[in-house]
């Protein structure tokens, strides 16, 4: 069977990371427009390298949960394309072979002058230079509000074929990702949703599992399996 599955923040919040949507429109005590936008980044560099160093780092503590070991054994006995919106590694962590990071990913730098990549330090600074071009224009590889997603010419392609989409953890508020399953579905594609609650897009999908991901998606995984 061919799945396609979308992660988003509730699969690592188990983990204890924090997601950004809270009810103050504040992301670990900041305005998200001022650490998750070029905007942002041009307005005080400064803060936006201690705020993603602070979050590179409290993803380097936390543990993958029961919800990422399973999804690595999904993959061991379907063709699973694995998807997410998160910056952390807790799906590589937990065993997931190939993972794409459609918002980049905290363990990335990027280069704002040539676009060169390399692995991000544990710390990042203003004043790093680009290790290509020299630049003083360093930045986390992580896509910004305002910014186009990663791999949507290899997520696209993937959706028209699947079989069965999941969506696990998401808000289904921010586009493309929230118009996946709606994508999918006009091609007959099964949609399922694994969520604390509904998502805003929750009418996009024909089926709803309801619950913390660490024991919703072991079970789900767990009659794919038996299905094989």
């Amino acid at each position: 069977m061919r799945i396609v599955v979308l992660t988003g923040a509730g699969i690592s919040a188990e983990s204890g990371l924090a997601t950004f949507r809270a009810s103050d429109g504040l992301w670990e005590d900041h305005r998200i427009e001022d650490v998750a936008s070029p905007e942002g980044f041009a307005a005080d560099p400064a803060l936006v390298h201690d705020f993603y160093n602070m979050r590179r780092t409290k993803a380097a503590q936390a543990q993958p949960n029961d919800a990422h070991r399973a999804l690595a054994r999904l993959a061991q006995v379907h063709d699973l394309t694995l998807v997410t919106q998160n910056v952390d590694d807790l799906h590589e962590r937990g065993g997931s072979p190939q993972v794409i990071h459609m918002h980049g990913a905290l363990t990335g730098a990027l280069c704002a002058a040539c676009d060169a990549r390399w692995p991000a330090p544990q710390l990042m600074h203003p004043g790093d230079a680009c290790p290509v071009c020299a630049a003083k224009a360093t930045r986390p590889d992580i896509v910004w509000f305002g910014e186009m997603p990663y791999h949507l010419d290899r997520i696209w392609p993937a959706l028209e074929q699947a079989d069965l989409f999941a969506a696990i953890g998401t808000s289904g508020q921010v586009y493309p990702a929230a118009g996946f399953a709606q994508h999918a579905s006009r091609l007959g594609v099964e949609c399922i949703e694994l969520n604390l609650d509904s998502s805003a897009n929750a009418r996009d999908f024909d089926h709803r599992i309801t619950g913390p991901a660490s024991v919703t998606v072991p079970a789900w995984v767990q009659g794919l399996v038996a299905q094989t």
